[in-house]
């Protein structure tokens, strides 16, 4: 019989992870620590799953995720709510390592027509807003019915932008995360949980 390893566990095999005991994950270069547990996040996507239910019933919203980060939480948050909807997928980018670039660009465009439709932007993470603003700017383009921000997290100490941010899980310091679809070039975005780099 084969071992039951974790993702995170073939990952530490293989050195790109590296465990340390107290709930602190080492990779590449940073150590970070759990601050949110998948406790904590999976009630706060069903708190805003519920209002997205209310809001928009009998309606047929049409999901927008931003990739890549928004994949787990858009999961998540689609499954759980049990309206009729349709999901299409965006990719920008405005991150290099750890700090934003301040650089946007479009690397996979709408292909969905938004003409009438009542759209929900799923998101993983608002931080200076400016990714956010391009992209609202590119759905006001194509004449929806309406647009809704979602995001799983917050930093409103580091918003450089005005926003109106009508769904929202949590609202975080201004510090770099990773895990829950979040990650460090490239890593952690398996982590069940949200970790806070400590060093």
């Amino acid at each position: 019989m084969l071992p039951n390893f974790s993702l995170v566990d073939f990952l530490y095999l293989c050195g790109k992870i590296t465990k340390k005991p107290m709930d602190t994950i080492q990779i590449k270069d940073k150590t970070f620590a759990i601050s949110i547990p998948e406790s904590a996040i999976l009630k706060q996507v069903q708190r805003v799953a519920n209002a997205i239910e209310h809001d928009y019933a009998g309606q047929n919203p049409l999901f927008l995720v931003v990739l890549n980060g928004a994949f787990v939480f858009a999961a998540d948050l689609i499954r759980a709510v049990r309206l009729p909807s349709e999901v299409t997928f965006v990719k920008l980018s405005s991150y290099e390592g750890m700090s934003s670039t301040g650089v946007i660009k479009s690397m996979i465009g709408l292909n969905t027509d938004l003409t009438g439709r009542p759209v929900i932007i799923v998101e993983d993470i608002i931080d200076s807003g400016q990714t956010m603003v391009h992209l609202l700017d590119e759905i006001a383009a194509q004449n929806p019915a309406s647009v809704a921000v979602c995001t799983l997290l917050v930093k409103p100490d580091n918003l450089k932008v005005k926003l109106d941010v009508k769904y929202c899980c949590m609202e975080i310091p201004n510090d770099f995360i990773v895990g829950y679809g979040l990650d460090y070039d490239g890593y952690g975005r398996n982590l069940r949980d949200i970790y806070t780099v400590v060093e």
